[in-house]
């Protein structure tokens, strides 16, 4: 009993670190855009974590996790129904590691995670009321399906070499970051980003604001990665805590060298978004890897970083936060370094990694792009432009995040 309840004390501390994320996104994305906007990407954030845990008890748990299934998609039933013993209690052997109320709200804190990195992408621009409407449908059954095919049991996971993804590059990040794309690509730039066909940079207005969101990701990532070992396994928490915090130093520093070289400045947002990069990199295989394959996928990642951000502008795509660059590119990179380094590397494993990665590719921006092109021809999804000018906070909420320091921002 006593490792029963050190697992499940160890799996609770975890989802509050998860459920801590939320915060650094917050804080984040309102560092890396203008003041203006500030109260409304302050409410996307809250709705998400808000909407995305009724929904996760209503309908995800039971869709990502339906038992026995056709290994597509497959269904539970509504609502929560905890095993009890005997007794009418509790039945504690659901898992040798948790109880089944601490696996349904780890899994929930994971789920609107997917939502929240799209909310960075489209920051400035999107109407409120649309990307409400897109989060109930994302979070409420486009990831509990993508999650069904490797962590309910599906197809991915039946594969005779199974696709691996041990806490989420491509089930959590990359669903996001495929949405983002999709919903970046219907929206448009924000007004000015753009100039005779070149990116113009759009400063965020409170940079130590970004900074802390983003040691507070960094922090919230021991559950993230350390939670997913799903029991407090000294040897196995311990490494992937190891990997997790190695990966992101490098991806740090690695995206801060690469960008002074390439642009002759010492760019904090990019060494930010370059430790960002490690965590998600390193996300896949963070408890397979040792220390140097650790070091050496987050340094990809840093360097995949500086060149996903500028291969975004390129293609004149806006995403304020550099969601796409982040999540996406860095998510696929870590999902196919499972096959490349660690205790899993050889090629057919680095194959079920790319099949895993076009599934959800396909999966995920299919799907995106039905609900975000429906809203755009149905209630619309951009501001006009008065209101992008004047800003969000004004407009959508009539309220204004800092009263008494009111800019005349553009």
């Amino acid at each position: 009993m006593e490792l029963l309840t050190t697992n499940n004390v160890w799996m609770m501390i975890c989802t509050a670190l998860v459920f801590f994320m939320h915060l650094g996104f917050a804080f984040l994305e309102i560092g890396l855009t203008r003041q203006k906007n500030t109260l409304n990407i302050l409410f996307k954030n809250i709705f998400i974590v808000t909407i995305g845990l009724l929904l996760y008890c209503l309908i995800g748990f039971n869709l990502m996790y339906p038992g026995a299934f056709n290994g597509f998609i497959g269904f539970s039933g509504f609502g929560l129904t905890a095993p009890i013993n005997a007794e009418g209690t509790l039945d504690l052997a659901y898992n040798a590691g948790y109880t089944y109320w601490t696996d349904f709200l780890f899994q929930g804190m994971f789920a609107a995670t997917a939502a929240t990195i799209v909310s960075g992408a489209v920051a400035e621009r999107i109407k409120i009321v649309p990307f409400m409407i897109f989060t109930i449908f994302y979070v409420g059954i486009v990831y509990p399906i993508a999650g069904s095919w490797l962590w309910g049991g599906g197809f991915l996971k039946t594969m005779t070499t199974p696709f691996y993804d041990f806490a989420g590059s491509t089930l959590v990040h990359s669903v996001g970051g495929w949405a983002a794309v999709v919903a970046v690509c219907l929206l448009g730039p924000r007004i000015g980003k753009f100039k005779n066909g070149k990116p113009q940079a759009i400063p965020g207005h409170n940079i130590p604001l970004a900074t802390a969101g983003v040691l507070i990701l960094w922090l919230g990532w021991f559950g993230f990665n350390g939670g997913s070992v799903l029991s407090a396994d000294p040897g196995l928490t311990s490494l992937t805590l190891v990997t997790t915090c190695l990966a992101a130093a490098a991806g740090g520093v690695v995206s801060m060298l690469v960008s002074a070289t390439l642009y002759k400045n010492l760019d904090l947002t990019m060494f930010l978004n370059g430790i960002l990069g490690g965590l998600v990199g390193i996300t896949a295989g963070a408890d397979q890897m040792g220390p140097t394959d650790a070091i050496l996928i987050g340094a990809i990642a840093g360097t995949l970083i500086v060149f996903a951000v500028a291969f975004v502008d390129k293609l004149k795509l806006d995403d304020p936060v550099g969601a796409i660059a982040v999540h996406l590119i860095c998510g696929i990179w870590g999902t196919l370094a499972v096959g490349i380094f660690g205790a899993k590397a050889g090629i057919d494993q680095f194959i079920s990694q790319l099949i895993g990665v076009g599934s959800y590719a396909v999966f995920c921006i299919t799907t995106s792009f039905i609900i975000i092109f429906t809203l755009k021809k149905t209630m619309g999804i951009r501001v006009s432009e008065k209101e992008e000018l004047e800003g969000l906070d004004a407009h959508e909420h009539g309220m204004d995040a800092y009263p008494d320091f009111r800019l005349n921002e553009q």
